[in-house]
């Protein structure tokens, strides 16, 4: 069993490998109670998990100038949104033009098909991680106008697809669009932005910039598509003027990282 949990650890991450060997480990158990096996092969055996490194986290600055140097405007505006939502990568690959009510300012995560799941390389429309994944997202003023002029853009049903309509990959998106990007591009003469983030890692800068502009922890939470444990997840709740702390907070961050206007100069006349 010993070699069964190492060969577990060369493919998968430690916290895989612990629920992967308690759910066997409670199969073991039912079928000693069955009389199927005479002993428990799981018992004793212990998975020990490493302290995962702390995750990057990017300044508003940083994600625009990792969205400077990609060049498809598609995934400029996928790396924008995913910093400023906080919307896991099957969320957003898989946003569907039919959940994107940019009337009303927000987004849905859909209980149905409000993600993409790729399994043995097939791709698929289905339920969010969670059941708290499903959830409406309100977006700042900045991201509704962005997001209004990509949907303008195409008519596909997807909202980030190729240039075809088709899903995108979240293999070929990091090898070809967020890697180059992000670590620095060569051939480009960029160097890294952050070394070694990750797409995902936009997910840890939305909570980061939650946390420094003193969002309520259940607003951050139903965001993200968590809930908070136990008496605070059932006595918390988020107001209107939770969600509207948010998108204001979100807005000032977008606002204070773009360019100044150029100033108006008259035209001077001669006497």
């Amino acid at each position: 069993m010993k070699v069964f949990v190492k060969h577990l650890k060369t493919q998968l991450a430690d916290s895989s490998v612990s629920s992967v060997m308690s759910l066997f480990g409670l199969l073991m158990r039912e079928a000693v109670a069955d009389r199927r096996i005479g002993y428990n092969p799981c018992a004793g055996i212990k998975v020990l998990t490493r302290r995962a490194p702390e995750r990057p986290h990017a300044t508003p600055a940083q994600v625009n100038t990792i969205a400077s140097r990609i060049h498809r405007r598609a995934d400029q505006i996928l790396v924008i949104t995913a910093a400023y939502t906080g919307m896991r990568w099957g969320e957003l690959a898989g946003l569907a033009r039919a959940n994107t009510h940019l009337g009303d300012g927000l987004i849905q995560v859909h209980p149905d098909v409000g993600a993409l799941h790729e399994v043995a390389g097939r791709l698929y429309l289905g339920p969010p991680k969670t059941a708290n994944s499903v959830r409406d997202i309100h977006l700042p003023p900045f991201l509704t106008g962005l997001l209004q002029e990509f949907l303008d853009s195409h008519d596909h049903d997807t909202v980030f697809c190729g240039a075809r309509g088709a899903y995108l990959r979240r293999s070929s998106m990091s090898r070809r669009v967020w890697g180059p990007a992000v670590n620095g591009n060569p051939r480009a003469h960029t160097g890294p932005v952050i070394q070694g983030m990750h797409f995902h890692d936009l997910r840890h800068t939305h909570k980061t910039w939650l946390i420094e502009d003193d969002i309520p922890e259940v607003a951050q939470a139903q965001r993200l598509g968590h809930r908070l444990p136990g008496v605070r997840g059932i006595y918390s709740h988020v107001t209107p003027a939770m969600r509207q702390r948010i998108t204001d907070a979100l807005q000032n961050r977008w606002l204070t990282t773009q360019p100044a206007p150029a100033a108006h100069v008259p035209h001077l006349h001669a006497a």
